[in-house]
Formats: C-alpha cells, sequence, structure tokens
C-alpha cells in the first residue's frame, strides 16, 4: 500500500530551475539548513558505529513507546489531512496503516537484534519449507503466539531465489548488523505521500538494514505529520542518527545530488525516479535514452505499478459472491485509491457461469463504500483521464469511481497506467481451470506495469483441484508479493515480511522499483513473499471446512467498527498481553 503518486519533481541541484513558490533566499536558507542536518548526521554517524546491539535495542525500545504515545495524534493528524472523522469507520485506516505498522516493525527489531547480539538468528526456530523451482521458503507469518491468534487463518512466507539454502537463509540473516560497527553513511529518504506509516518505516530499515543514518524529507502532502513523527521518532533524533525536514522539490533534488548524501530512497512514481536519476525534462529524457545518468550514487525505490487481482471461477454462493466483491473493493478503494499496493484490473473467466452475477455485486460494493474526499492532488484529473480513454465506464457511488469493463477493441492505458485513483478495470479470458490461470498468469506478467504486487482469489476446492499446478502458477508470477485469498495489503502490514518489487530491475526499466523494506527478520535478498487467507470470514470459513477463526477483516471498505478495532490494535501492540485480545475480538466480529 505505498505509493506511486506525483510526488513534486526534485530537479538536480545543477540543473535546479526558478520555482514559482520559492525565491532564491528562501531556497538558500533551506538549503543551509539541510547542510547544518547532513553535518549533524555525519556525527551521528560515528555515534551510531560505536552503539552496540544491545543499545539499539533499548533505542528501539524508546522508539516503540514514543509511537505508542502518539498514535492517537497520529491518527487523528492522518485523517484530518485526508478530510476523514477519525471516529468513522475509515479512520480505522489510520490506525491501522499508521502506527500499528510501525509498533509492530519496531517489536520485531528488537527481537531480531536481541538474538544477534546473543550470538543466533533472527531466523533462529524459523519454520522452513520448499516451494517449485527448487525454492526455500520461510514461514513469517504468524511470526508470534499473539499473531497465531490475532490473524488467525492468515499466513505469509518468504520464497528465496531457486537453489539457495536453509543454512545459507539463516546464516546470512541480519543483514548490517551482523557487522554494527561498519556503518553506511547517510541516506536520504525521499517519503511518501499517501500512507503515514510509510516515511519512518523506510527510516527504520535504512537505519538497521543497512547502517546508514537518515535524513527523511517528507513529502508536502504529508507535512502536518512533521510534529508527530518528531515526537515519534524522537529518541532516534536525540540519539543522532535521523534528522527530518519538509520543502518541495528543488529541496529534493538538491539532497538527492549532496556530496554528503551516500545512497537515495525513494518511494514515488517510476517518472519521479527517472528525474531524480536522470534530470528533469528534454534534457533528462535524452539522458535516460542514452543511459547517462546524473545521479551518482545508488537509489533504492518502491514505485507501485498496475496491481492485478485473479479470480478464479468456480462455484460460489451469494455469499461467497457478495463478500469477495467487497474485498475487491476494499483493494481498489482503501485509503480512497491511493495506494501503489491498491488492485486495479480483475482479471475475470469469460467462462465463468457466475462471473456475471459477480460484476452485479461488485459493482454495488463499490456503490455502498463510504464516500470520501478524493484527498490526493490531482485524483479528479486521473479519474477524467480513465473516463476520456473510456467513454464506457461506469460512474458509481457518489460519482467520483470509476469502474471500466474493458471490451475489444478498447485500449490497453488499464493495464499499462496506474490510475493512483478510485478507477477499477476488469478484464477478460476465456477458459477455467488450469487453462484459464495459465492465461492469466501469462497475461498480467507481460501485459501489466509492474511488479510489486498480485492478488488470486479462488475458492478452496479450486485450489485443491489444481493440485500442485496452483503453486506452480504461483511460481510463474513475477511479483514481489503475491496475495491468496487476502490482499497484498497484508504483506505490507506484516512486518516481519519484505516488502518490495520483483528482483531484477534496473534505473533504466525500473519498473516498481529496486530493493525492499521492512524485513524485519532482515533476510538477505528474498525473491518474494506469498500471503494467503481464509476465503470465507468466520463462521462460514470454519462451516465449509476451513480452519480459520477470522471474521471480515477490519481493512475492509465496509467494515462498521474498523476505527474502534484499529485503535484497539494499535493499543495491543503497544501493549501486548492475552487479556487485551478479548476487546479486539469483539470489535472486530461488529465489522
Amino acid at each position: 500500500m505505498t505509493t506511486t503518486e506525483p510526488m513534486p519533481v526534485p530537479a538536480p541541484a545543477t540543473t535546479a530551475p526558478a520555482h514559482a513558490t520559492t525565491t532564491a533566499a528562501a531556497a538558500a536558507e533551506m538549503f543551509a539548513r539541510a547542510d547544518r542536518m547532513i553535518a549533524e548526521l555525519a556525527a551521528g554517524e560515528q555515534r551510531w558505529a560505536q552503539t552496540t546491539l544491545p543499545q539499539r535495542v533499548a533505542l528501539l525500545a524508546e522508539v516503540h513507546a514514543a509511537v505508542a504515545a502518539q498514535a492517537e495524534a497520529w491518527a487523528t493528524t492522518a485523517s484530518r489531512i485526508k478530510g476523514l472523522d477519525a471516529d468513522s469507520p475509515l479512520g480505522g485506516e489510520e490506525w491501522i496503516s499508521g502506527p500499528y505498522p510501525l509498533l509492530t516493525a519496531a517489536a520485531t527489531l528488537q527481537q531480531s537484534l536481541t538474538r544477534i547480539s546473543r550470538g543466533t538468528s533472527p531466523l533462529a526456530g524459523a519454520r522452513f519449507g520448499r516451494a517449485p523451482g527448487g525454492r526455500v521458503t520461510v514461514r513469517v507469518l504468524p511470526h508470534t503466539a499473539h499473531e497465531a491468534l490475532l490473524l488467525h487463518g492468515f499466513t505469509a512466507e518468504v520464497w528465496m531465489p531457486p537453489g539457495v539454502t536453509a543454512d545459507t537463509v539463516r546464516s546470512r540473516a541480519g543483514l548490517a548488523e551482523l557487522h554494527p560497527e561498519r556503518t553506511g553513511g547517510i541516506g536520504l529518504v525521499l517519503g511518501a505521500g499517501n500512507i503515514t506509516s510509510i516515511p519512518p518505516l523506510d527510516v527504520l530499515y535504512e537505519l538497521v538494514a543497512h547502517n546508514r543514518v537518515v535524513l527523511l524529507k517528507l513529502n508536502p502532502v504529508l507535512e502536518a505529520m512533521l510534529p508527530v513523527y518528531q515526537a515519534a521518532l524522537a529518541p532516534l533524533i536525540e540519539h543522532g542518527v535521523l534528522r527530518i525536514l519538509t520543502g518541495d522539490g528543488i529541496l529534493g533534488g538538491y539532497l538527492a545530488h549532496h556530496p554528503g548524501i551516500v545512497h537515495v530512497h525513494i518511494t514515488g512514481s517510476a517518472a519521479t525516479h527517472d528525474v531524480v536519476v536522470y534530470g528533469a525534462g528534454p534534457a533528462g529524457a535524452e539522458r535516460r535514452a542514452g543511459g547517462s545518468p546524473l545521479l551518482a550514487k545508488p537509489i533504492t525505490s518502491e514505485l507501485g505499478g498496475v496491481a492485478p487481482i485473479i479470480v478464479l471461477p468456480g462455484n460460489w454462493s451469494r455469499r461467497d459472491l457478495r463478500y469477495q466483491a467487497e474485498h475487491v473493493a476494499t483493494q481498489r478503494l482503501h485509503n480512497g485509491g491511493y495506494n501503489c499496493i491498491a488492485g486495479q484490473v480483475v482479471v475475470l473467466s469469460r467462462d465463468w457461469a457466475q462471473k456475471d452475477a459477480f460484476l452485479v455485486e461488485l459493482r454495488a460494493a463499490i456503490g455502498r463504500t463510504p464516500a470520501r474526499p478524493a484527498w490526493y492532488p490531482g485524483s479528479d484529473g486521473r479519474v477524467a483521464k480513465a473516463a476520456a480513454a473510456y467513454p464506457g465506464a461506469e460512474r458509481l457511488g457518489d460519482g467520483g469511481r470509476l469502474l471500466v469493463v474493458v471490451g475489444a477493441g478498447d485500449p490497453s492505458a488499464i493495464t499499462a497506467t496506474e490510475t493512483f485513483s478510485p478507477v477499477l478495470g476488469v478484464i477478460e479470458l476465456p477458459g477455467t481451470g488450469a487453462e484459464f490461470l495459465h492465461a492469466a498468469v501469462e497475461t498480467v506478467n507481460r501485459d501489466f506495469l509492474g511488479t510489486l504486487g498480485a492478488n488470486i482469489i479462488a475458492e478452496p476446492r479450486t485450489i485443491k483441484s489444481l493440485g500442485a499446478g496452483f503453486r506452480e502458477a504461483v511460481a510463474r508470477l513475477r511479483y514481489g508479493t503475491i496475495a491468496i485469498n487476502t490482499w497484498t495489503g497484508l504483506g505490507f502490514l506484516t512486518a516481519a515480511a519484505p516488502w518490495g518489487a520483483y528482483p531484477g530491475h534496473t534505473i533504466d526499466d525500473v519498473q516498481s522499483g529496486i530493493g525492499i523494506v521492512h524485513n524485519a527478520l532482515l533476510i538477505d535478498s528474498p525473491e518474494r513473499t506469498v500471503v494467503s487467507g481464509p476465503f470465507r470470514p468466520f463462521p462460514h470459513s470454519v462451516l465449509h471446512g476451513e480452519f480459520a477463526l477470522f471474521p471480515k477483516p477490519p481493512w475492509f471498505v465496509t467494515s462498521r467498527s474498523g476505527a474502534a478495532t484499529g485503535r484497539l490494535l494499535s493499543r495491543f501492540a503497544a501493549h501486548p498481553s492475552w487479556l487485551r485480545m478479548p476487546r479486539v475480538f469483539a470489535s472486530a466480529f461488529r465489522a
């Protein structure tokens, strides 16, 4: 659920044009402040090199406590930015995608560093398995006994590249923390503007996984979060290993090309990535075409894409059709549609007998999702552009949501362009069973932009009928996170799961980005994460043979108790206790 939104374009410092809202004097003051912060971080790097593993664990515990203390202000501020009533059901999104994942990440990183300090692997006791193609897998969800109950029925496993052994995975887990004294300089994080946990999560990963102290530049959309971030991350700021600043695209360009910065991490769009790497305008395009980057330092990135939702035909009940339609609507409309991991195109079998019935339920689910402001800049223009490309598109709900059922002869824009707005496409392919699944995998691998995440929805009997072929199809999907009967957003929320594009992209064909984040078990060079969930919520899951006690997920956009459950989950993550669980479950079952 990270962002490929059009961030303000950071021009390289050597070619920065005059800016309509930034005077020369203001720019000079802004650059001088950044220079001071970079000088402070240079001193902070020396302190970080001398910070022992037990001291780092204690520092992460302080961060955990500070985030817990700021959780209410965090969710309230994020809701205000997005035009939401913090106590409305949709306000729960700002708890579940804000303080909650940072709390779980800080806790899991504490555990990983504690194990390393004691001479053991973060993966000590982990459950290893096998996947097609000679791949080793590592179970990362559930990671604790609390998770096993709170997320009962959900699993996540990390797939390693073919040929990597379990012993190698275990011994290399820990990344830079295996040699904490070898620091990596100052890293720049160009923060996301859509999901409030992304910037601090990226900070933690730079600091822990790469041993780089961090300068975080906020996206202007989230500028109001600055006081919250400063308070929540105060232990890192006071330790001298983090500085946070706000500013426009010119500042971003100045920082990216600053000699004191050794590495850049960006969460944004591929277009913004290319401007950072090659420069803006025709000159930048020419450099990109010639393979001559301006950026003379490494860059990692998370850039989104067009996420498919592959729906395998089966024999579904009316309840199944309604529930899965709400599931698809959630994948598109969570956070208003401004997620890079938002499902964008539903892939259906034109031969599925229930296809039309599912589309009826999908239209209804999109229509009854609570109205919300189009809060992210440029949203209306992107919706209008999609409507112009597809004149037959249906406007649903308050009229701001678009459903595009792609017909023969229609353009391929919906699969080649991330809409970053409440626009959902539907394409149809022939076949059923293994034939359809094969066609769907080939189509999304070939035609869909990006490789960040893919979703598969399938009734358990359908999966069983496909036998080993189902898992082999999953192996052929070239995506960094693959979700089966859940949303890839769960992979984002799982602290121990790596998050990022499928490996192999380069700066000249960046697609969904380079590198990974989150990954609190510090696994070296994973290939992908595969998350799975129940096809039906409890109690219907158990009645149909699935052992899953989880109700309708609180992240569903149709959840009636989202705010209450999100708040309780965050409080649980702040102070885990078996005694707190009944209240969480009671709220969740009111969804």
